[in-house]
């Protein structure tokens, strides 16, 4: 059985690292880089699929076949008002699957959130298993701290798709924390601010003695980078409409998308130079034309403006920080050390909003694009039995509980509370008389009524004797482990009946669907072993006739005829190789195989 690797799947960019003589480093990509864009595309004309820096590549001129910031909308449903704001911002198609959750369109076929990430952890293993030249099948995954139950599951799943086995979901932020004291040397009440492409998150955890115990943690899953680009878009819209008096928000056609895509990525670009120097120009030649000619888009964006546009953004962490804290039972002068993850921290603005918060600079000794990988790959380790001397304490995100008549919900396990963790709740009773059945329906969020949380499941509870409402007495259990799977048991405390379940949250595939995504998964996996093969032979052949060009024209004179007869041989065989371009399958391998032994056959006289 190979390694464990550790991924952090990010919303605009994904890491993979794994643990090198007790000592965790990043893994790069085939393209030579530490991380790998979270984007995939399909060519419209080929079919091909493109994941990562070469799908970034084309976005431009293939907006709605190229998908990003998929991570937003992994585990929602299409009706989310969140989800709703989003798909007006990206240039690709979001609709809604007949079940009502997210689906996104790919050159006029609809998938999954899951399948999309699949498409990134795919990509990711196939550059792992080179780099390290051994197969690679189980992973650690990281995902936002405030994630719900179904996002988590669905994160699995997409690993699932992707020939991974999801050893374990950790938290990000709590990742992070694991890298940072590894060495022994961060002792002590850690604050993580992670604010990254599409998600912010805060946990707090008390570092002791190879002991990670969280504390609290606290978050947005809708705030992040994108947010921060939308900003700078619709502000370079602004300014182009008072010139020009042309919206270029508006549109729907192909042309629409490109522009949309060509200010996405120019936002990106000027926000990630202001986090360095003081201002910057932003270009768009022939933007439009709908005035009557081409126009061009030409801007100058400072940082105090782009300070000033995102003032609200930074502010709106402050608050999860406090809340943070005080679910710690901390104040900010307790905290040693505050770490940085997600590269939105590369901002001056956030990280003085940090330093206000808690009233020390952050740490700079980590890579915060680097550190969360860095950190499942620890997890790694331990799981892996490789480290021995770390213990991680994590806890429960968001609160779980059941819903009452009319729509309330009663708690079980609060927010923050350290798993593994137990609870049974009595009092429980029927709300008619003579019932003989209650149904548990079990919810996981932070407010008030059921219906504002999410469902993670239900089940029913028969076999209550007919009694007047109020009479019977029934017990609920929930049972978190340390995997963060759950339990629930519903008891009729007079006749012992019980019932239980392990909650698997509803996420939008069934299983058959799940088992038929993997089954297509590898398919397509030893399609692309082929073609890459292929590919490979191709470049030797075509490298072998270079290199007998080469030959032939340091040919000595006295061997003027074979050399005229080799140049024949060889220039039909090039002619054969380029037959063989554009034939896919393994009789084109045979033949540029069988070309390139006469090449080596011809040369060696």
């Amino acid at each position: 059985m190979g390694r464990i690797i550790g991924i952090d799947l990010g919303t605009t960019n994904s890491v993979a690292a794994v643990l090198e003589a007790g000592t965790p480093e990043v893994i790069p990509s085939r393209e030579g880089n530490n991380i790998v864009p979270s984007v995939v595309a399909v060519n419209p004309n080929t079919n091909e699929k493109l994941v990562g820096q070469t799908a970034r590549r084309q976005a431009v001129a293939n907006p709605e076949n190229t998908i990003f910031s998929v991570k937003r909308f992994i585990g929602r449903k299409y009706n989310d008002q969140q989800v709703r704001d989003a798909a007006k911002l990206v240039p690709y198609t979001v609709t809604a699957a007949s079940n009502g959750d997210v689906r996104l369109r790919l050159n006029d076929r609809d998938y999954s959130a899951p399948e999309i990430s699949a498409m990134i952890l795919q990509k990711i293993k196939a550059d792992v298993e080179e780099c390290l030249g051994e197969t690679i099948d189980q992973a650690i995954i990281t995902v936002p701290a405030y994630f719900n139950d179904i996002q988590r599951k669905e994160t699995m799943v997409a690993g699932q798709i992707a020939g991974l086995d999801v050893l374990r979901i950790i938290n990000e932020p709590t990742a992070a924390c694991l890298y940072y004291g590894l060495d022994g040397k961060g002792d002590g009440n850690i604050a993580v601010y992670d604010l990254g492409g599409g998600t912010f998150d805060i946990s707090i955890i008390e570092i002791s003695d190879g002991v990670f115990k969280v504390l609290s943690t606290h978050g947005d899953t809708f705030l992040g980078g994108d947010n921060f680009d939308e900003r700078i878009i619709d502000w370079m819209a602004d300014e182009f409409a008072k010139e020009n008096g042309v919206d270029l928000r508006s549109g729907e056609s192909e042309d629409d998308r490109r522009r949309l895509q060509r200010m996405k990525e120019a936002a990106e670009d000027a926000k990630i130079v202001l986090s360095t120097v003081s201002s910057t120009e932003i270009n768009l030649p022939f933007i439009t034309d709908e005035a009557g000619g081409p126009q061009n888009l030409s801007v100058s964006l400072s940082r105090a403006k782009l300070e000033d546009m995102v003032a609200d953004l930074v502010e709106k962490t402050i608050k999860p920080c406090q809340d943070a804290l005080s679910d710690a039972g901390l104040e900010a002068k307790d905290i040693d050390t505050v770490v940085l993850a997600g590269g939105m921290t590369r901002m001056p603005v956030v990280q003085q909003v940090v330093t206000d918060i808690f009233g020390k600079d952050p740490s700079k000794r980590i890579n915060p694009d680097e550190v969360v990988a860095l950190g499942a790959a620890i997890e790694a380790g331990i799981l892996d039995g490789d480290i021995q001397d770390i213990v991680l304490q994590d806890v429960v995100p968001l609160r779980l509980g059941i819903r009452l008549r009319g729509g309330l919900v009663s708690t079980l396990i609060k927010r923050n509370t350290p798993i593994p963790v137990r609870v049974t709740r009595e009092g429980y009773t029927t709300v008619e008389d003579n019932q003989t059945n209650v149904k548990i329906d079990i919810v996981q969020g932070e407010r008030e009524m059921a219906d504002d949380n999410t469902s993670l499941g239900e089940f029913v509870l028969s076999g209550i004797p007919p009694a007047p409402s109020g009479e019977p007495k029934l017990a609920v259990a929930f049972d978190l482990d340390v995997n963060s799977i759950l339990k629930v048991s519903a008891k009729d405390q007079v006749t012992g009946n019980e019932k239980e379940i392990i909650v698997n949250a509803r996420v939008g595939l069934t299983e058959e669907q799940i088992e038929q995504l993997i089954a297509e998964a590898k398919e397509n996996a030893e399609q692309d072993a082929a073609r890459k093969k292929l590919v490979e032979i191709r470049n030797a052949a075509a490298s072998e006739i270079n290199r007998a060009r080469m030959l032939l024209r340091n040919f000595p004179d006295q061997l003027s005829a074979q050399k005229e007869d080799v140049g024949k041989q060889i220039k039909a065989l090039e002619r054969e190789l380029e037959r063989s371009l554009d034939v896919d399958n393994r009789q084109a391998i045979d033949n540029i195989v069988s070309m390139t032994k006469k090449l080596e056959e011809l040369l060696s006289f």
